[in-house]
């Protein structure tokens, strides 16, 4: 069997900041209170315009990753592509970035699994890889939040986190078995479905109903219980990091650089402090970008690797928490 590693990073995200204070213009907010609450400060946001849309970031990404792992668009077997945020309600992303990239006629597939959307697309790119049926598989989280946010005060709670942004990776095949991806772990629990949620448009609800309705009917924004979110993800964070940890025979003590999903700085720390790891063994960037949901992970760790926070041998361990529930892990020797 063989093993699979990250050959090529990268990351778009759009030019357009949107500070604490401007949402202030917008929403009875301020810096202060987003804060203390989230621990962002800015985030992009896709302007009025703009050809940008999850499939057109990821494309941007993809880009940079395939040059990067030393590859052409030719050299790509299968697409993987992670987005709860898709340009249509269907077909999915994934075939819109073979069309992008002018690629062959390479099969393509698309992960709903919101913020644990690339642990789960990078664990489903792994099994192709790991079975032989590919060589190089694209895997790409993208978002486009910002066109879909109540940015009243009425939805402050959530429209405040969420931003725009892309990540994509290449992953190929090695016969290094110490060297990639060691393993991946993925749980769900849908009875807490509601607790962070869009409902609408869906089959049920079609979107003539929403129109009618649009003034008062809110089911098309996203909800979350804040409260009840947090305290499940700091429990499963920790849980589905242990878990993989100990597959692999390894210890926290072991572990290089954790980057969680950046969905709240807090949920981060508080994670931290339960795993005792250091501020060098963690990686951050929710400040500047706020929560990309499928994207955070993927732009946070090709961050980090671009500041030389990522060397040959470092054990990096990727976590997420989101809507579903779901919630996964991916430990990697880099």
């Amino acid at each position: 069997m063989y093993n699979s590693k990250i050959t090529g990073l990268g990351f778009y995200v759009p030019d357009n900041i949107v500070t604490n204070e401007d949402l202030t213009k917008m929403m009875d907010t301020s810096d202060e209170w987003i804060q203390e609450r989230t621990g962002i400060k800015e985030r992009r946001w896709i302007p009025e315009g703009s050809e940008d849309t999850s499939a057109v970031m990821g494309a941007k990404a993809a880009r940079i990753a395939i040059e990067r792992a030393g590859l052409t668009k030719d050299d790509i077997d299968f697409i993987v592509f992670a987005t709860l945020s898709p340009d249509y309600y269907f077909p999915g992303c994934g075939v819109m970035i073979q069309d992008l990239l002018e690629m062959p006629t390479v099969g393509a597939i698309d992960i709903r699994n919101q913020c644990s959307g690339f642990v789960y697309a990078l664990s489903t790119a792994d099994q192709f890889i790991k079975t032989g049926m590919y060589k190089n598989v694209l895997v790409i989280g993208s978002e486009y939040h910002s066109n879909g946010l109540d940015k009243t005060t009425r939805g402050r709670g959530v429209s405040v986190i969420f931003g725009d942004g892309a990540g994509a990776c290449v992953l190929s095949r090695t016969e290094d078995n110490n060297k990639g991806i060691l393993s991946s772990h993925l749980h769900s629990e849908g009875k807490y479905a509601e607790k962070l949620t869009v409902l609408s448009p869906s089959i049920k609800k079609w979107v003539p109903e929403i129109f009618k309705n649009i003034d008062t009917d809110v089911s098309y924004f996203p909800y979350m219980d804040g409260t009840f979110v947090f305290k499940h993800a700091i429990v499963r964070f920790t849980e589905v990091i242990h878990e993989g940890l100990k597959a692999n025979n390894l210890t926290t003590d072991d572990l290089d650089l954790f980057i969680p999903h950046q969905a709240n700085l807090r949920i981060s720390q508080f994670v931290q402090h339960k795993l005792k790891l250091s501020d060098d063994q963690i990686y951050n960037n929710i400040m500047s970008y706020g929560n990309t949901t499928a994207a955070s992970i993927i732009i946070a760790l090709t961050e980090a690797w671009e500041k030389g926070k990522i060397k040959d041998d470092d054990l990096v361990v990727l976590a997420a928490f989101g809507s579903g529930f779901t919630w996964g892990s991916v430990i990697i020797r880099w």
